[in-house]
């Protein structure tokens, strides 16, 4: 079995002008996948360093960084966003989300457009993935 192929991994500052920065970074690293959910996959980016930046300690604390990094193995595309994370607040769902409001989107988006996507706590902060494959149907 081959191992998973990291196409890349770029760390940012937490803050709200790093969010077109990091989406950017993935577009290019994904341009020669020609991988059919790209997309998706920007969106997903954005959504997920938008709630770093607004709701875990990376963008509360002077310094504080987000870190993306993207891997591609068999056509399933795997992205993690990594941050500080925030006692007391966990990546949920919100139960009020229908896709018309215009905010609290971002995991609600994951959820539906993600082949699978989870989140996990590490020594060094938080762990948001996501996976897009390539023989999922479109919406």
């Amino acid at each position: 079995m081959r191992a998973l192929g990291l196409l890349g991994q770029v760390e940012l500052p937490a803050e709200v002008a790093a969010v077109p920065r990091m989406r950017r970074y993935v577009r290019d690293l994904l341009d020669d996948t020609e991988h059919p959910h790209t997309d998706d996959a920007l969106l997903l980016v954005t959504e997920l360093v938008t709630n770093s930046v607004r709701h875990s300690d990376s963008g509360r604390v002077p310094g504080g960084r987000v870190v993306v990094a993207v891997a591609n193995h068999a056509g399933t595309l795997h992205i993690d966003v990594i941050d500080a994370g925030a006692e007391g607040c966990r990546p949920a769902l919100r139960p009020d989300i229908d896709g018309d409001g215009s905010g609290g989107r971002g995991l609600w988006l994951v959820q539906e457009l993600a082949t699978a996507w989870g989140w996990y706590e590490t020594a060094a902060g938080r762990v948001v993935w996501f996976q897009l494959s390539a023989h999922r149907s479109p919406l």
